[in-house]
């Protein structure tokens, strides 16, 4: 029998259930695993488990079923915030997947509310791999109890409630923080494809201008810390004299696809929320980071690493997208530089167009 696993997010993958779930499934056939997300591909790589998950694409969950959709069963491994979370979660991926094969969910592994879902059609092999798993792991056979995803169209508008959220927690959409919650009752509204209200909360000028077009009936929406319990980090030795330089001005989970295959000597990252993503992940391997911030940083990662040598620009009289801005227009990213000499060439810039700036 073939075994196809989806790993989604870093929680499954620290909490040690990810790797526990793949061996138990070991006892029933051939196992693949993939992964789903991208902050996930960091735990993976902190845990050393490049040889057990494959991180080599980066994949949506329902992406990452379709591609294992020839295995005789697919297994979703989560760990939501909430029950409901999990649950939304897993159909949510389910209906996009649109793909018949049966699909066992395994959802808050160890909490006292986690559970497993059977989804699509169900088989005498599918009961018993979820009979044991429910065994093995202590969880309960339960159906979904989330309607999924929570959207609708008023005047032109489009709505969309975020379950599972706590006051004071960032809003993502699309890797991009658009504000803040002031109440656990949150819907995002959209007009034309412009995000423009939270209704329980506060939207974030900056982030709704970086997100630009947006389909809520489609949008990956997360809230408050995008990694809860890290391990510890692996940080790759490399030095490179002089190489390429990439700028990132939105979504830094996304920074992976963006150094393949290069000789990068910095990454510049434009924004408070995105300089800490793409910071963290970039220490993992070795490249440093010029991060343009003005201060309006949201908790979002739990002791966010960032690598030695890497320097931080706090703009002091404009906004650090604005000043990115800037930096697009005059610095040169096909040019290979020195790190010494990037970081001459952006004070230079700064310094012609009146960009005042403390360096930290």
């Amino acid at each position: 029998m073939k075994i196809g696993v989806v790993i989604h997010g870093p929680e499954i993958v620290d909490s040690g259930y990810a790797i526990k779930i793949i061996n138990l499934l070991k006892n029933f056939g051939e196992v693949r695993a993939k992964l789903g997300g991208t902050m996930g591909r960091v735990a993976v790589i902190d845990n050393d488990l490049q040889d057990v998950i494959d991180i080599s694409e980066k994949l949506m969950p329902s992406q990452s079923l379709k591609k294992l959709s020839n295995c005789d069963v697919l297994v979703l491994a989560n760990y939501g915030k909430s029950k409901i979370t999990g649950h939304t979660f897993g159909r949510i991926v389910v209906e996009r997947a649109e793909i018949d094969r049966p699909i066992i969910q395994i959802e808050r592994p160890g909490d006292k509310d986690g559970t497993i879902i059977i989804w699509n059609k169900s088989s005498k092999n599918v009961e018993k791999i979820a009979k044991f798993l429910s065994e093995k792991l202590n969880l309960k056979i339960e159906r979904c109890i989330s309607n999924g995803l929570d959207v609708w169209e008023e005047n032109g508008k489009i709505f969309r409630k975020v379950h599972g959220v706590d006051v004071g927690e960032a809003i993502l959409v699309n890797g991009v923080v658009v504000g803040k919650s002031e109440s656990k009752d949150v819907i995002l509204v959209a007009e034309n494809g412009k995000l423009v209200d939270i209704l329980g909360g506060k939207l974030k000028e900056g982030g709704v201008e970086k997100l630009e077009n947006v389909d809520l009936k489609k949008a990956v929406i997360k809230t408050g810390i995008l990694r809860r319990h890290p391990t510890k980090p692996k940080f790759k030795n490399r030095k490179v004299e002089n190489g390429n330089v990439i700028l990132i001005n939105h979504a830094g989970e996304d920074v992976i696809e963006k150094i393949k295959d290069k000789d990068i000597v910095a990454v510049i990252t434009i924004g408070d929320d995105t300089t800490t993503i793409c910071g963290d992940i970039l220490a993992r391997f070795g490249i440093r980071v010029v991060g343009i911030v003005d201060g309006d940083e949201d908790e979002i990662l739990k002791n966010p690493m960032i690598l030695d040598g890497s320097v931080i620009f706090q703009i002091e009289n404009m906004r650090d997208d604005d000043a990115g801005k800037l930096l697009e227009e005059n610095l040169n990213l096909d040019k290979v530089y020195s790190y010494d000499e990037l970081l001459d060439e952006i004070k230079k810039i700064f310094l012609e167009k009146g960009v005042s700036f403390t360096e930290i």
